[in-house]
Parts: C-alpha cells; sequence; structure tokens
C-alpha cells in the first residue's frame, strides 16, 4: 500500500503567539468556487448594511455662552480651532482634549468673520461693532495648561460700519473685510489702504484666492458676486445669480473656481447629513486640517465634532483590520449600482422639515423638467433654447 502524505513547512503553519489569527488554506481554483459571484454579492450587502449600524459621526460638543456665528481652523496646527459667538467672545479650543484654552474677550456685539493668517501666529476677528481686532494664537499644549481667561487684542481697527465679514491675504500682513463696503487693511495702519465698491449695499463675504492672492471675490445682498484685484483701482467682473449669495470658498483643487455648494465630486446628491435634536440653525462649518473631523456652530450655544466618515473607526488600526475595512470598502464601490446595495448606501435619514422641502423641491424640478420637453416636443426645432445648468443660476455678467 502507497501513502502520501501532506508536507507542510512548520514555520507556516504554528502561530508565534495565542493570540493570532488561525492560517485558513484555500484552494484558489475557480471550479471549486461555483457561487463566488452570489457570496461576494451577499458580502457587499453584508459591508453596507454595517457601514450604517456602525455610523456614529458625533464625537463632542464645545458649549459656548452664546449662539456660534463663525469658526476658523489654524492652518498650521491640526489642534486648534477659533470660535465666535454672538456675544462677542471668541474662543480658543484644544480638540483632542476638548477644553477651552483661553477666550479672547474685546467685542461688544455678534462676532461675524473670523480668519488665522497663513504662519497661524495671528488672528483678525470682526463684529457688528464696527471694529477688527488682531489677536495672538498661542500653541494649543498637549500637556494639560490652565485655561488663560481673557486675553486682550494685539491690536484694534475701527470702521464707520458693520463688518460681516473678514478674510487674510495668504502672502502678506494684509486682509479684507465685508460690509457697505470692501476694505483691504494694513497691520501696520490703522485706516484702510484701498476701498472698493460696486452697487451693493451689503457684503457678506468676502474670499482671497488661494493661488492667485492679489485677487478676491465678495458676494452681496444685490445677488451679485463680484472679482476684484489689489493691484488695480476697479472692480474686475460682477456676476449676477438669480438668488442672494450668503457665503463664498474658493475651490481648494482649481482655484480658478468658487464654490457655493460643496457635495461629493461626482454627483448631485450629499454623501450625509448630521443632526441632533438640540441642534438649530448652522451658521458655521469647518473640515480640520487632515479631513477627519467636521466642526459645526449652531444657535443653540454649542461647536459640535463629527467624523468625516460616520462609521469610521477611530484609532490605530491592526494590520488584518486595516485590510478588512479595505476590501469591504472594495466590494461596495463594486457592487453600489445593484439595486439592494444603493439603496442601503443611499439611504438616509433627515429632519421631517428639511424632507418635506427637499421632496417639494424634487417636485418643482420635476414639473420645471416636464415643461421645457413639452415646449421643445411642440416648437420649431431650434426654437427654444436650453440653458446650460450652470448658466441657469447667473442672470448677468457686468465687466
Amino acid at each position: 500500500m502507497k501513502v502520501k502524505a501532506i508536507n507542510r513547512s512548520e514555520e507556516g503553519c504554528t502561530r508565534e503567539r495565542a493570540q493570532d489569527v488561525q492560517k485558513v488554506h484555500r484552494n484558489l481554483d475557480p471550479a471549486l468556487h461555483p457561487f463566488e459571484k452570489a457570496k461576494e454579492y451577499t458580502r457587499a450587502l453584508n459591508a453596507a448594511k454595517l457601514d450604517r449600524v456602525f455610523a456614529k459621526p458625533f464625537l463632542a460638543a464645545l458649549p459656548h455662552d452664546d449662539g456660534i456665528t463663525c469658526l476658523a481652523r489654524n492652518p498650521r496646527r491640526l489642534n486648534s480651532l477659533l470660535s465666535g459667538a454672538a456675544d462677542g467672545d471668541v474662543r480658543l479650543w484644544d480638540i483632542p482634549a476638548r477644553r477651552c484654552l483661553r477666550r479672547m474677550v474685546g467685542h461688544t456685539a455678534a462676532i461675524k468673520g473670523i480668519s488665522v493668517t497663513p504662519d497661524g501666529e495671528a488672528a483678525v476677528s470682526c463684529s457688528t461693532d464696527c471694529t477688527v481686532k488682531l489677536w495672538k494664537v498661542p500653541f494649543a499644549p498637549f500637556d494639560g495648561g490652565p485655561l488663560q481667561e481673557d486675553s486682550q487684542p494685539v491690536l484694534e481697527f475701527s470702521g464707520r460700519h458693520a463688518f460681516r465679514s473678514v478674510d487674510h491675504h495668504w502672502g502678506r500682513a494684509q486682509f479684507a473685510t465685508a460690509g457697505a463696503a470692501v476694505e483691504v487693511w494694513d497691520h501696520e495702519r490703522s485706516e484702510p489702504v484701498q476701498t472698493f465698491s460696486w452697487g451693493a449695499d451689503t457684503l457678506t463675504s468676502v474670499r482671497f484666492n488661494p493661488a492667485e492672492p492679489d485677487v478676491f471675490a465678495t458676494a452681496g445682498s444685490d445677488r451679485g458676486v463680484a472679482l476684484y484685484d489689489l493691484r488695480s483701482s476697479t472692480p474686475i467682473r460682477k456676476l449676477v445669480m438669480q438668488t442672494r449669495t450668503n457665503a463664498l470658498a474658493w475651490n481648494p483643487m482649481e482655484a480658478f473656481n468658487f464654490t457655493v455648494r460643496i457635495f461629493t465630486f461626482n454627483g448631485g446628491h450629499s454623501r450625509d447629513v448630521y443632526h441632533t435634536k438640540r441642534m438649530q440653525r448652522v451658521f458655521a462649518v469647518r473640515f480640520s486640517g487632515d479631513g477627519t473631523y467636521v466642526f459645526s456652530g449652531s444657535d443653540d450655544m454649542n461647536v459640535r465634532v463629527w467624523k468625516a466618515n460616520a462609521s469610521e473607526q477611530l484609532g490605530t488600526l491592526l494590520p488584518r483590520e486595516r485590510k478588512q475595512l479595505q476590501y469591504n470598502k472594495a466590494l461596495v464601490e463594486r457592487h453600489k449600482h445593484l439595486p439592494e446595495v444603493a439603496r442601503v448606501v443611499r439611504n438616509r435619514h433627515l429632519p421631517a422639515p428639511i424632507y418635506k422641502a427637499a421632496k417639494l423641491r424634487r417636485v418643482q424640478q420635476d414639473s420645471e423638467r416636464r415643461k421645457t420637453q413639452h415646449r421643445i416636443a411642440h416648437s420649431a426645432p431650434g426654437s427654444v433654447k436650453v440653458k446650460p445648468a450652470r448658466r441657469k443660476k447667473v442672470v448677468a455678467e457686468l465687466e
């Protein structure tokens, strides 16, 4: 009788520690796995469901004494966040320790804008009390140092009208404020060095271009979005929109585009929705420097910290845990077009007012789309001009 023995190396079959996972030997011959696609689809569906089961985005709430009106992130320090409130209080937060490092007291009315200098050493804040203040931003320690109360501003700039927004220059010691007009200030001067205006009663937002530092954009109450250049004494261009623009932000990937709404790059559907029962109107939102967290400030006197990915596991991961998460993500991405997986991935629970408003908006858009199709079908060829969706919101362009 002939006996064949299976020969295996001891190193490949013996665990180094008792806590290690047992190695499973598999034959990868496709003929031995006839239901491979069905099993993979089931795994993808389970991975999509588990992603929603473990979606716990809320991490912490940082309390204020009044409603949060604006937020600013330090570009040089991941653990530093500045928040402004309606009572004129500016606070510096240490995010990992979830504590306030410093209260900056000086404004007597609501804070409307905060901007941090590119080097991360100072910050400017504007208020409806017609003042702009320059603050020294200390380093947020990790050793649990004491809270420093009632810090005083380094410099103070007084204007003739209430300020609605402020943004610091990317390369020079200058900043721009928005109010009744656009004013450009220098750290060494008490009066504005340049003033711009173009027909708007009130300007609500101002932002410098990160790629071309001397160019900035403003949004006004007259539905206009204007572009300015510090090297010229007149504005460059103005767009009149269908609706009033509340805020502006330059696209970080394509700095020649300014962003009004931020969603995923490949679709018009929002990726996720964060809300709590006590949360009221949200006035400010910021990403952390590494893109892991989202900060939001609302009218209920709290700065909330959320995970950017609701089901992401924080902390140090083992190699096998990281591989499993990558495998599940690849499975969902591969089968996202299938109905059951797509339904689980897309489904989000919204507050009732937002859900009803979105439903009404969809009905209006569908009705407008059908009306346009009927006009094209019952008109002479070429007589109905269809405007691209990107140009529909622009009413006029002035130069």
